[in-house]
């Protein structure tokens, strides 16, 4: 069953190296994502699973020991999901973000696995990982990674749509109330015309977390460079 988890945004900017001189900009989010690691930790889990987008179809697991880099963004970092043997596979972007957050968390608090999800991964297909991640051991907790919507701003990667501000606030709210019912009802077609990366995570977060009576709490809610960052905590 589902104890616990915690909800972070997912941009290679949220390691310091890669954002270089702009790195403070995104400081509190990086405390706000170490504070719901901190809930994650608390919860003793029996086993960790990492869930965040991938432009691969469907989903696709990456077994403890999966690697990833930042070398594309420049700079000379690798990351490593959990202890395990070398995979051939390299962890997308959004599962790397997040082995970097745990390995800056000196996570050791249990195994640590990876399920990437793709855009158009249907919200029922979605529901249904997740409540198979929830039945994989007797305390499993989830770390969810995935942004809002990229078109707040004028300058965001998806330019300016006036139906950005109000799918990150409702995003927002259900992330903060652990509501659900309201995760399970985002609208996929808008998600994806938004470029929330998001969606399919925090739909399969909802799967996990069905009969699980948690509460939530937002800890942190920006738009910077025009995309809708949010994290939360569930325990």
């Amino acid at each position: 069953m589902l104890v616990a988890a915690a909800v972070c945004p997912c941009p290679p900017l949220l390691v310091p190296d890669v954002a270089a001189g702009a790195a403070p900009e995104l400081d509190a989010a990086r405390s706000a994502c170490a504070d719901a690691l901190g809930v994650l930790a608390a919860s003793r889990p029996d086993l960790l699973f990492v869930v965040g987008p991938a432009e691969q179809e469907g989903r696709s697991p990456y077994l403890a020991g999966a690697t990833g880099s930042f070398h594309g963004f420049g700079v000379d970092v690798d990351v490593r999901l959990g202890v395990g043997a070398d995979q051939e596979r390299l962890l997308p972007p959004s599962l790397a973000v997040a082995a970097w957050l745990l390995g800056r968390a000196q996570w050791a608090d249990a195994p640590v696995e990876g399920l990437g999800v793709g855009d158009h991964l249907a919200g029922d297909r979605c529901l249904a990982a997740g409540r198979e991640l929830g039945a994989r051991a007797e305390r499993v907790a989830l770390l969810v990674m995935g942004d809002g919507s990229a078109c707040r701003t004028l300058k965001a990667p998806g330019y300016l749509d006036e139906r950005a501000a109000g799918f990150d606030r409702e995003a927002a709210r259900a992330l903060g109330a652990a509501d659900v019912d309201a995760l399970k009802a985002l609208d996929e077609s808008l998600a994806f015309e938004l470029k929330a990366a998001g969606r399919a995570p925090w739909q399969v977060l909802a799967g996990a977390a069905e009969g699980a009576d948690l509460a939530g709490q937002l800890l942190y809610e920006d738009a910077p460079y025009g995309v809708g960052y949010l994290v939360a905590a569930w325990s």
